[in-house]
């Protein structure tokens, strides 16, 4: 199933590594130079993506058969703006608050942007930029968080396997099973050019 629907992911899924900067999170915050992440590196990492329409998810024959194959039960749409989230400013803040769930987080880019920061394995912060027709899932027990980029909106499907359990555990939940699980699974840090299991 994860072979499926690759082409073009590039122009709806870009990732590179932060700058240190506290400054405004809606900015891309690029290194200098520039330091571009690979989509393969992501996937190392337990991120699963796809390049679908964007449009039309009703009909969706691509989307129902990622539905099907991954047990993705449960859909909703959710608009993230100023001017349909009641909160706005409180809630962008709370979304960018580094956290995990002991449950897979999946967005399906609808309309608009935003980014979904994560962890990698020496825990610097890799920045994923997720356009329109981008669908991407962030693993369970991954330190993340998400913000809006300077474009202010977004349109996304939120799915789920089975009743949706939102969430969040903010940093540190070292001790949940999740967190042990994904680090066994995915997690291993580069020491002296050899890879070991973090922990």
């Amino acid at each position: 199933m994860e072979t499926y629907f690759q082409d073009g992911k590039e122009e709806v899924l870009q990732a590179w590594y932060m700058d240190d900067d506290d400054g405004d999170q809606r900015l891309p915050h690029h290194r200098e130079p520039k330091e571009f992440v690979s989509l393969e590196k992501l996937s190392e990492l337990g991120i699963v993506s796809w390049r679908l329409t964007g449009g039309n998810y009703e009909t969706d024959g691509d989307l129902k058969k990622i539905r099907e194959a991954r047990g993705y039960s449960y859909m909703d749409i959710c608009d993230v703006c100023p001017e349909k989230l009641s909160n706005y400013e409180d809630k962008i803040k709370s979304f960018f608050e580094e956290h995990l769930h002991t449950d897979e987080e999946i967005r399906y880019c609808l309309e608009g942007s935003g980014y979904f920061d994560v962890r990698d394995e020496n825990d610097r912060w890799i920045r994923i930029a997720v356009k329109k027709g981008g669908m991407i899932v962030l693993p369970a027990g991954i330190y993340h968080r998400f913000t809006l980029d300077t474009n202010n909106y977004i349109k996304a499907m939120r799915l789920f396997v089975g009743e949706p359990i939102w969430t969040p555990y903010n940093r540190p939940h070292d001790d949940l099973p999740a967190r042990k699980e994904y680090l066994e699974t995915f997690a291993k840090k580069e020491v002296g050019g050899h890879a070991v299991e973090a922990r």
